[in-house]
């Protein structure tokens, strides 16, 4: 049997921090973690336009930072930023202290596994031929400097009776090598005939130290002048 490692946990402490970044004690643990989820699943679910990756949370005494990946930060900032302050208003009702919301703008959204996946759902929640969008997705993102891409659907594909597992790739992936900076998104498409789901993997490069670094220039040098 197949053991399957969510590719970023796996990374956590190695080339990846967490999403919500605090320390409490048994006291307000539980009630912080359900705030956390209750905050990301609010933002996701109210903006979902605005083509949100990620929403990471900074723990203070005495506020809570809510820091938002979009790929259209306008959408989220709205006129005169009216937008944002009316989803701070609700978002203040879930958290326990003051809330501030911080915009960070995903450059390229090509390149971005969560966006990705999210597109290609909608795609299908749409009608349009899953293969296609796949493909299209797989040549975008190679196009934008991605050095490897697999996209895996599964559920009834193509209104099939039963349902089935189908995987695109190109480039390299290394999942099992935890310097390798992998992206990873997962989406859901409700189709009359039921959910699809999409997960996306993306290879952008080692992420190496200082050390490492001077290294690899040092044996890329050598094999030039070889």
């Amino acid at each position: 049997m197949g053991h399957k490692v969510n590719p970023v946990g796996l990374r956590l402490g190695v080339t990846r921090t967490w999403d919500s970044i605090w320390y409490e004690d048994k006291k307000n643990y539980a009630k912080y973690l359900h705030e956390d989820l209750a905050i990301k699943d609010f933002v996701v679910k109210e903006k979902k336009s605005a083509g949100i990756s990620r929403v990471a949370i900074d723990r203070f005494p005495d506020r809570v930072n809510v820091n938002i990946h979009a790929s259209r930060p306008g959408v989220l900032i709205g006129k005169k930023g009216s937008d944002i302050e009316a989803l701070k208003e609700k978002l203040q009702k879930i958290a326990s202290k003051n809330v501030y919301i911080n915009i960070i703008e995903v450059k390229k959204p090509e390149k971005n596994a969560a966006l990705i996946a999210q597109l290609i759902a909608q795609q299908v929640e749409g009608r349009f031929p899953y293969r296609r969008a796949v493909k299209q997705a797989i040549t975008n993102a190679m196009r934008t400097g991605a050095l490897g891409i697999k996209v895996m659907c599964s559920g009834r594909l193509n209104n099939a009776e039963m349902a089935r597992c189908e995987s695109y790739k190109e480039g390299r992936i290394p999942l099992h090598t935890l310097r390798a900076e992998i992206d990873y998104g997962f989406a859901e498409a409700l189709t009359t005939f039921g959910l699809i789901g999409v997960k996306v993997w993306i290879y952008n490069g080692d992420v190496l130290s200082k050390d490492l670094e001077d290294e690899e220039d040092k044996y890329t040098v050598k094999r030039k002048t070889k």
